[in-house]
């Protein structure tokens, strides 16, 4: 009898350690940095030297604020080396985040793809790389955990050739024939920056997959409207990977995070495909505001306030808080979402 009280006991304990493991919430962010750099090896460079760097100061200042359990990075040039990674988390360490784990993929921007891929006859430009950039890394993503990473069931989308996604939207001349070539359409990589499912260990021993991505700019192109097109059916693949016509290994709980570069209602773009995205019946959308109750993530010199940064919990958990940072090193918000998976 005294065996079994002790057994009884004993769960118990375990099951109030479990609850106490979810007495805070997660909080999942996404901060478009702008920390990209006009060449390789310079971010590093700056995130290790001693010298004042007045927007990778701030930048650190207002993830610290923040206070991530999880963050994915865009904007941050990747270097074939973790030093991106390992010195941007001992400053975030030294300024008060520490704990946080590295997880990048070489990103599509400045990936040559030995093709002319934006019409001007060239094949060696930055937007003939699978996604533009002036060198391989440019402007790539990061992500950080204060949680242990599945790096080995980590899956990427970053290759899928753009012809592959179903009811692709890929630009055509005139006539209808390929934009600008059919050799072009051959190799063209949906994703312009990166596209992951990455699994994270919560405490409890589940999953939570951090689907994260950046997709184009749906301007700087012509009237094909390759970026435009491009744009759409990066954010297009997330519901085909929630409705399973794409295969993924993603199962249990989830968060969208990333930066559309898209707005449902202002600027230029597609606007259907992020408003058929908030509105996916296995996504909720927070709709994060800032203090002063502004939902706009980025604040463009010519183009304005736009909301185009999201974190999109599953639609099963429990959302506790959100919010938007502005922060003085980019010119993008940090948006941040408190959950209970």
């Amino acid at each position: 009898m005294r065996c079994r009280a002790a057994s009884l006991l004993g769960a118990f304990l375990i099951f109030l350690s479990t609850v106490a493991a979810w007495a805070e919430p997660l909080r999942i962010a996404t901060f478009h940095t702008e920390l990209s750099r006009k060449g390789p090896g310079i971010l590093v460079r700056d995130l290790e030297q001693q010298k004042p760097n007045p927007q990778i100061e701030a930048v650190i200042a207002t993830l610290v604020e923040a206070q991530p359990d999880i963050v994915l990075l865009q904007g941050i040039d990747w270097d074939m080396s973790p030093r991106v990674a390992e010195a941007l988390s001992r400053r975030l360490s030294d300024a008060g985040l520490p704990g946080m784990r590295g997880f990048a993929r070489q990103p599509n921007a400045g990936f040559p793809s030995g093709v002319d891929l934006d019409g001007d006859g060239q094949t060696n430009g930055p937007g003939d790389s699978y996604g533009w950039g002036r060198f391989s890394g440019q402007g790539g993503m990061l992500l950080l955990s204060r949680l242990p990473i599945d790096e080995t069931r980590s899956e990427t989308f970053s290759d899928l050739l753009w012809r592959n996604l179903p009811d692709h939207q890929m630009p055509r001349h005139p006539d209808g024939s390929p934009f600008p070539s059919a050799r072009a359409w051959e190799v063209w990589r949906l994703s312009s920056v990166g596209l992951w499912a990455v699994p994270i260990t919560l405490p409890d021993g589940r999953d939570l997959w951090l689907l994260g991505f950046h997709a184009a700019p749906p301007v700087f192109d012509g009237p094909e409207d390759r970026n435009g097109r491009r744009n759409a059916d990066e954010i297009r693949l997330w519901r085909h990977v929630l409705d399973g016509t794409i295969t993924s290994a993603v199962t249990g709980p989830l968060v969208l995070a990333g930066s559309a570069n898209l707005d449902p209602v202002r600027g230029d773009g597609r606007h259907a495909a992020i408003r058929d995205l908030l509105a996916h019946p296995k996504l909720q959308d927070p709709q994060p505001r800032d203090g002063a109750g502004n939902d706009h993530t980025v604040t463009w010199e010519h183009a304005g306030d736009m909301r185009v940064d999201y974190v999109l919990p599953a639609s099963q958990m429990t959302v506790i808080d959100s919010g938007i940072l502005r922060s003085a090193g980019s010119r993008h918000g940090l948006v941040w979402v408190d959950i209970l998976p």
